[in-house]
């Protein structure tokens, strides 16, 4: 039986496969009707794409030996009868794990050798090159070969401590790390691999769950893309804690490095709950002593108290492999699996839509308005033809000369909306210029410069900091700039509407917010860094630091590049809408202009028009209905989820 939270993330992947079969739907219709072009059939195809590949990422996320391994185990591996990802005493997984699916691979376990954190290549960047990989084929239908091959997640090797440090692993005030296991003559043991990734076909994963199972907070000061891209972009972290220890101090400072400030949706799961089942005790005893932790886990953590789950993950993944279904109730995970399911998921299909309606929704909102406009003005001039019937020549005439009268007015509307236009894209371009590849290129040398001729810690700092400085500075123009620009098409849109009589529509929307926001969070971020003394101190922390400024600039470049994108499809788009009724409205009045000249004086040829309009009429309403059902798709949502319970989940 699926659990709910596969149900759910199912209903979901149906969701966005129909989402994007809506999308295409429209890009065939804007063909077959003779209206694609280049510029809306590539954002159409980047939307499609962006869809086909979209994905909901769950970072695991906690001090050492909190039990993330093992809840994932019981979430996702429980069907081998074992525990697959090695999560027992002294044995687990010591580097970063993404678990998720990829059909167009066989079942594969990759993992990148510490060693290449000598070169200045990122994880991400490292994806692309297989060669620097160790793939291992996962045979998904043998339990003992998935056993063994997941075991390597918790390979360590033996190396010197200079080798250690030109690894960025070690410093020697600190021997006893969670990267680092034990000094013994001269010598440490360090995990064996830097990252690890494993395609394999759970039903979750097929339907574009991806899991992050992240080691303690060491080695997430060790891999500063962890804390500066991978985390933040999770739509949801799970932070595990230990409800025999509750809260403890390393916890916090994980929470408040990395999670509170930088991720919008966070669950505490309150681990090893099975501690608490004490035979003599009462139920209500236990339930009283549990509440008690949850509810100091909640305001330690500023968290609402049903985001603050009881469970045991050990007792899950027993119950599911025996098929207990009463201890699998008492472990608590179903409570976490209905929240995930009725919450995270929720939220981000609400993201999704909300990024194709601004996307393509101003598009088919344009369509239709256009052809609502055609099949309005061709009501108007079948109206009148049917007045025109038996009536003088001399009265065709003067609706001929008003109808001319009508085309000069207009071309004077167009030359107004020309200088608008013109206006607009000089804004736009001024503004694309301060973000263009060069100039982001001239600010990065600059900072890379200054960073070389840094020698010191301070230095180096001094350089970041003038670095993110300077992105914020740029963001914070974007953003006036962009405000003002928008506040001119808007008046354009307003004159248009007051002054000319259009019907009154609003210009698409420029939201560039979320891209300042995450400025403001990278801002944040490296002044957290820059202010931690373990970061500070030290021979080697340099390389620590030289990591964190390269992960930087490839998060603040990609934002201005995001931006940049964005503001150019708006500005492309900003007065199509407008446009759109310019170009109707002028073929309108050449129409009916035509049309009358060729009925004067030929009752024949009015009938022929009468037919014409009247069949035209059918095929654009056709068309209207046609679009409505896109339009109405692109908004829909999938099956609504119950509300998760308002109740603190006890799990006992």
């Amino acid at each position: 039986m699926r659990t709910e939270l596969e149900n759910q993330v199912a209903n979901y992947q149906h969701w966005r496969d129909k989402l994007r079969e809506t999308i295409e739907a429209y890009q065939a219709w804007l063909e077959s009707n003779g209206q694609a072009d280049i510029r809306r059939s590539l954002r159409i195809y980047d939307l499609v794409e962006s869809l086909r590949n979209d994905r909901v990422m769950l970072a695991f996320l906690a001090e050492f030996s909190r039990g993330k391994t093992e809840l994932i185990n019981a979430m996702f591996f429980s069907s081998y009868g074992r525990r697959l990802l090695p999560s027992e005493v002294g044995r687990t997984t010591m580097c970063p794990t993404e678990i998720f699916y990829d059909s167009s691979e066989e079942p594969y376990l990759r993992l990148l050798p510490i060693e290449t954190r000598r070169c200045e290549d990122s994880i991400r960047v490292l994806k692309h090159k297989p060669v620097e990989w160790v793939q291992i084929r996962l045979d998904v239908d043998s339990q003992e070969g998935m056993a063994v091959a997941m075991s390597k997640l918790a390979d360590v090797k033996t190396v010197t401590i200079q080798e250690a440090e030109m690894l960025g692993l070690l410093e020697e005030s600190e021997f006893v790390t969670r990267t680092v296991i034990r000094k013994n003559q001269g010598k440490v043991e360090v995990p064996c691999w830097r990252h690890a990734m494993i395609n394999f076909p759970h039903p979750l994963l097929k339907s574009g769950l991806i899991i992050l199972d992240t080691p303690g907070v060491n080695a997430l000061g060790t891999e500063p893309e962890l804390t500066l891209s991978m985390i933040p972009s999770a739509h949801a972290v799970l932070f595990l804690l230990a409800l025999d220890t509750g809260v403890t101090k390393s916890d916090l400072k994980v929470w408040q490095d990395y999670v509170c400030d930088h991720v919008s949706r966070r669950i505490a799961v309150v681990n090893k709950v099975d501690l608490a089942w004490d035979d003599l005790k009462s139920q209500g005893e236990i339930e009283a002593s549990v509440g008690r932790q949850l509810a100091e886990t909640a305001q330690t953590l500023e968290l609402s108290q049903d985001h603050v789950i009881a469970l045991s993950a050990q007792k899950a993944l027993v119950a599911r492999i025996r098929e207990d279904a009463e201890m699998l109730q008492k472990s608590g995970i179903e409570k976490l699996e209905r929240l995930i399911a009725n919450e995270i998921i929720a939220s981000k299909q609400q993201v999704l839509r909300g990024a194709v309606c601004r996307e393509v929704g101003g598009m088919v909102e344009s369509s239709l308005r256009s052809l609502i406009a055609r099949r309005d003005g061709r009501e108007r001039e079948l109206l009148e033809m049917s007045e025109l019937s038996g009536k003088n020549r001399d009265l065709v005439h003067r609706l001929v000369g008003k109808f001319e009268q009508d085309k000069a007015q207009f071309g004077r509307r167009m030359k107004s909306f020309k200088m608008s236009l013109a206006t607009v894209n000089k804004q736009g371009n001024a503004l694309l210029g301060t973000m263009h590849d060069k100039r982001l290129a001239e600010i990065l040398a600059r900072s890379l410069q200054a960073m070389e001729g840094s020698w010191t810690t301070a230095g180096l700092m001094r350089s970041m900091q003038s670095l993110i400085e300077t992105f914020s500075r740029q963001a914070e123009n974007v953003l006036a700039f962009s405000a003002e620009t928008r506040g001119f098409v808007d008046n354009v849109y307003s004159q248009f509407h007051k002054q000319y009589g259009f019907k009154k529509i609003s210009p698409p929307a420029l939201d560039l917010e979320r891209h300042i926001l995450h400025m403001h969070a990278l801002q944040q971020r490296t002044e957290q860094f820059c202010k931690s003394p373990v970061n500070v101190l030290g021979r080697e922390k340099r390389f620590v630091i030289r990591r964190f400024h390269r992960e930087l600039v490839d998060q603040g470049l990609q934002s201005f590049r995001d931006v940049r994108s964005d503001l150019e499809s708006w500005l492309e788009g900003a007065l199509t809408p407008l446009s759109a009724q310019l170009r109707e409205h002028q073929r309108l009045l050449e129409h009916r202009v035509e049309s009358l000249r060729k009925i004067t004086g030929d009752a024949n040829a009015l009938r022929q028009r009468v037919r014409y309009l009247e069949k035209q009429q059918e095929q654009l309403n056709k068309q209207i209905s046609d679009l409505m059902r896109i339009q109405t798709t692109l908004s829909s949502d999938m099956p609504s989820p119950r509300a998760p319970s308002a109740a603190v989940a006890t799990g006992v």
